[in-house]
């Protein structure tokens, strides 16, 4: 019998591609293989990953920017004032505000410590905001003010990873890759979740910003504020962008063969990336040059181009989420005041209190407010009690130690209830007394307001539907507009 003759090897190839991927597609359904397997046949993967996908409801917010003060802000300070504390300045703690509890460096009988800073009202809403923050008291009918939050964690790690993952330890998606997953992006260009950092790693690290099990292209993507937005965005020396482009197609297409073979998901994801960064060598680096802002809003923030700070991270977030990025997070160090607070604290305040209040002016009239939401806070509270710094029983620079039952934040804009102050604290501060908030009950807000049904956002993982809010939380509906 005559056999055939054998296909020329390119031919070869090409038919034996075309089988396995027919093969695979059988096999794999309509999953992220299947969507995989649609790009390698004509469409853009980076594309597909990035499209902008449905809510579960029609959403109050579109984007979000989230400001978190890595070591947690003392709310006695800044936005709960407790007059009582002057009354037992200086006096031993009530047994009852230590008898059982634990505390990350309080030992022995601490004293009370009243705010040294004076709180007045502002706005129409009568907001209760410390001198501290003047510019931020400017801009007090926009905030929600929610002072009865508490969480489980009591030292800084896991309670940062409690309030973005919804669990205090490492593993779990966090908040922005979960919103990557339910909603994607409305820029191909550019990635869902961006973070900003001024100052150091808070202390859970890049886990604050990882996918967790979910699959890694809804990872955030770190932006530096100096240099290349992003390592080895630029090409190397002597090569342009069509060099860079031949490089890809040759990648692309092992990494297709690959997929087609095995249908991991992360090779798709692989691809998908690169075919970001791609892009992005067009998109970012002009969208992080601030010189063609004008003179004016540059004042505003008190921001100087090519000068890196917390202010010039809120201009940013501004410009990215007006491309469409659907989450900017932004971290600023330098919050955990063991010691000298009230050298530190007023510091720290000046450093965020223009950018802040500048980032809610500047959305408000380019009309990006009603549909950006803009969240402020810390992983936890701090004690009414002082925390003695010079381990000989006085406390001469003293600051405030971890406190997990009750410390306060805030949000604007994207639906939530403007000039509102929610929930209270006991007269010290020290507890919640009414209409408590878990920080899985703010999360599951943060998603409503988004459009997204905490309980229907979930991903199966080794056996079971996981979700940011665990197995409980509810919507605050009093925060919503």
């Amino acid at each position: 019998m005559k056999t055939a003759a054998p296909l020329p090897p390119a031919d070869w190839l090409d038919h034996a591609r075309a089988e396995t991927r027919r093969a695979f597609l059988r096999s794999s359904g309509v999953g992220l293989g299947g969507i995989a397997l649609s790009s390698l046949l004509g469409q853009s993967l980076g594309a597909a990953a990035a499209t902008a996908r449905a809510p579960h409801f029609a959403p109050r917010a579109k984007r979000v920017i989230y400001l978190h003060m890595v070591g947690a802000p003392s709310q006695l300070d800044l936005f709960d004032p407790k007059p009582a504390l002057a009354r037992y300045d200086g006096q031993k703690a009530p047994e009852e505000l230590i008898r059982g509890k634990r505390f990350a460096f309080l030992r022995g009988h601490p004293s009370i410590g009243a705010s040294r800073y004076a709180f007045a009202r502002h706005g129409r809403s009568g907001a209760e905001i410390s001198e501290l923050l003047p510019r931020l008291a400017g801009v007090a009918d926009e905030l929600a003010i929610v002072r009865s939050l508490h969480t489980d964690e009591f030292n800084h790690a896991p309670a940062q990873l409690f309030l973005h993952t919804g669990f205090g330890r490492l593993g779990r998606p966090s908040f922005g890759s979960w919103l990557a997953y339910g909603l994607g992006t409305e820029n191909a260009d550019l990635p869902a979740y961006v973070v900003l950092l001024s100052g150091p790693l808070a202390g859970a690290g890049t886990s604050l910003w990882g996918p967790g099990f979910l699959p890694s292209v809804h990872q955030g993507v770190q932006f530096r504020s100096g240099g290349d937005p992003v390592l080895y965005l630029g090409n190397p020396a002597g090569h342009g962008r069509a060099d860079r482009r031949r490089v890809l197609n040759a990648l692309r297409e092992l990494n297709e063969a690959q997929l087609a073979d095995v249908g991991d998901p992360e090779i798709a994801t692989r691809i998908s990336q690169y075919e970001m960064a791609f892009r992005m060598q067009a998109a970012v680096p002009g969208l992080m040059d601030l010189k063609g802002e004008s003179a004016e809003t540059l004042e505003l923030y008190g921001v100087k181009p090519g000068q890196a700070s917390f202010a010039a991270n809120c201009l940013l977030a501004r410009r990215l989420v007006e491309q469409g990025v659907r989450l900017v997070q932004l971290y600023d160090a330098d919050w955990d005041h063991h010691a000298d607070l009230a050298t530190r604290l007023p510091r720290k305040c000046q450093d965020v209190d223009q950018g802040m209040a500048a980032l809610l002016t500047d959305l408000r009239r380019r009309g990006l407010l009603d549909d950006t939401l803009v969240i402020w806070g810390g992983e936890f509270g701090r004690t009414a009690m002082l925390q003695n710094d010079s381990g000989a029983g006085v406390a001469t620079k003293p600051g405030r130690d971890h406190q997990k039952d009750a410390f306060t934040m805030w949000l604007a804009g994207g639906g939530v209830k403007a000039g509102l102050t929610y929930g209270a604290t006991d007269e010290l501060g020290h507890a919640v007394a009414d209409k408590p908030v878990h920080v899985h009950d703010l999360n599951a807000t943060i998603l409503h307001l988004l459009g997204l049904d905490h309980e229907r956002l979930t991903f199966r993982y080794q056996g079971r539907d996981f979700r940011l809010t665990d197995v409980h939380g509810h919507v605050v509906r009093d925060l919503l507009a």
